[in-house]
């Protein structure tokens, strides 16, 4: 079967019918989980700047409500349609099961190019696709709760809270109803880097399992390894920064205009204001031009990272791919036949399912923190300095030795809400990783990391409907 011959949804159902010949489960309830259980497809009239009524076309999908709420992004992209929405809900689904977050998988688009309309009119745009999904109950905290993705942020969120808020008067917990929200409006710290952040956990992890890395012929850790990302937007230039802090070389970083190559690596900081300039990441002073920005997918080096586009990798360029390992953490970014490419030639594929579960898994956090109307760490931030505080004066008038300032606030430091959320995606990146190469190791027949990602994902949704005992 060729790259063209299918839908982005049916490739997600092929990888999930590759897994599901590994688990024990009713064909029945296999097709159940693979279904998109509701598709709401819109069209409404928005009035433009120039006076023009302009007719949008929306999405939201709900693929699965074996857990309430449904989550999921929404993007504002020309590209938007049916297929590529459930595609994405049907992914979210499989995400969520995997980092163990309480939900369905949802997500929505509106079929436009952000950049062609003004502000205001983004936002009417914005706030009649709110209303529109309140009055079919496809928006709440424990119906169905967004986010931001391609084309949107946190502005769009606060205008989606904010309408939603207008519409449900005295709902407490209207906050709750989207995130990705800015900070004053709910939403959490720590949740912009969190995608890049959670790559970087995972890719770690991975790093640190010996095993592996014999096989791949690595060495054990992050550092020292080279490292190419391809894309500078949010995900990529948050995963390019926290590899570079832990001791790996970005060597390479390409957009979609063209690519630089330094052999001694690259800063991203530097890489992007650069580009804020000039529009472009050529011409950067000590490094090596390469004007086909795909062409940096080909390059030597240990982690290839693609955090860009859906299948940039495909059977065209795979087998000139000379990573060892590829972090996905883009959404797709290999198709399938590029998978068994590197399947033949060894290369460990790190999926997207679960290594960019970052954003999700911190919009997981702020949800609660909208529960709980509480900030992480209010409670018990001071509690834990004051104790720290004690602890230290007790061993230096036990020893008679005083530490310096900065030890002393080091160690005296109280976690934060930034603290506690980073810590809690590492915590749920390393257990998610882990639980993925245990159910590798178990069935050494399972071909790569997605399929047994896929199983992983399939075992706990299955399980959950099987528990609601809709099938016993």
């Amino acid at each position: 079967m060729s790259d063209q011959t299918y839908s982005f949804f049916q490739s997600v159902e092929k990888s999930f019918d590759k897994a599901a010949k590994f688990t024990k489960w009713d064909q029945g309830l296999l097709e159940q989980i693979k279904a998109c259980n509701s598709v709401y497809r819109m069209r409404f009239p928005v009035k433009m700047d120039d006076g023009r009524i302009e007719v949008i076309e929306a999405y939201r999908v709900q693929h699965s409500q074996h857990k309430s709420p449904c989550k999921g992004g929404i993007r504002f992209s020309d590209e938007v349609n049916q297929d590529e929405v459930m595609a994405l809900a049907a992914l979210m689904t499989y995400k969520c099961a995997i980092v163990n977050v309480p939900f369905g998988g949802g997500k929505g688009g509106i079929k436009i190019n952000p950049h062609k309309y003004s502000a205001y009119e983004l936002e009417k745009i914005t706030r009649r696709y709110t209303a529109e999904l309140v009055k079919k109950n496809f928006i709440g905290p424990g119906i169905d709760v967004p986010a931001p993705d391609y084309g949107t942020g946190e502005r769009e969120m606060a205008w989606i809270v904010d309408t939603y808020a207008s519409l449900k008067p005295g709902e407490i917990d209207a906050a709750g109803c989207v995130t990705g929200k800015p900070i004053s409006q709910g939403g959490v710290r720590g949740r912009k880097g969190a995608t890049g952040l959670g790559v970087f956990f995972g890719v770690r992890e991975v790093c640190n399992m010996p095993d592996i890395m014999k096989k791949l012929g690595l060495t054990i850790g992050i550092e020292g390894k080279t490292v190419v990302v391809q894309g500078l937007g949010n995900v990529g230039f948050h995963s390019a920064k926290y590899f570079r802090e832990a001791g790996a070389k970005v060597v390479a970083i390409a957009e979609y205009n063209g690519a630089i190559y330094n052999a001694n690596g690259l800063n991203e900081e530097e890489c992007f204001e650069y580009k804020k300039k000039n529009g472009s990441l050529l011409g950067f002073p000590g490094a090596t031009d390469i004007p086909n920005s795909n062409d940096a997918l080909e390059l030597e080096c240990d982690i290839l990272i693609p955090a860009a586009l859906e299948n940039v990798i495909n059977k065209n360029n795979a087998d000139r791919v000379k990573a060892k390992m590829i972090g996905e953490a883009a959404n797709g970014p290999l198709t399938p036949e590029a998978d068994d490419v590197f399947n033949a030639k060894g290369i460990l594929v790190i999926p997207d399912m679960y290594l960019n579960a970052g954003g999700v898994t911190v919009s997981y956090f702020e949800w609660l923190k909208n529960l709980s109307h509480v900030r992480y760490g209010r409670m018990e931030k001071r509690f834990d300095e004051n104790q720290n505080e004690k602890i230290i004066r007790q061993i230096e008038s036990l020893t008679g030795k005083a530490i310096s300032d900065a030890e002393r606030h080091q160690i005296v430091h109280g976690a934060d809400e930034v603290d506690l959320v980073q810590s809690g995606l590492e915590e749920t990146m390393i257990t998610a990783t882990q639980e993925i190469m245990e159910i590798w190791k178990a069935n050494p027949e399972i071909p790569d990391m997605r399929t047994a990602a896929y199983v992983n994902a399939i075992n706990k949704v299955a399980t959950s409907y099987s528990e609601l005992g809709i099938f016993p």
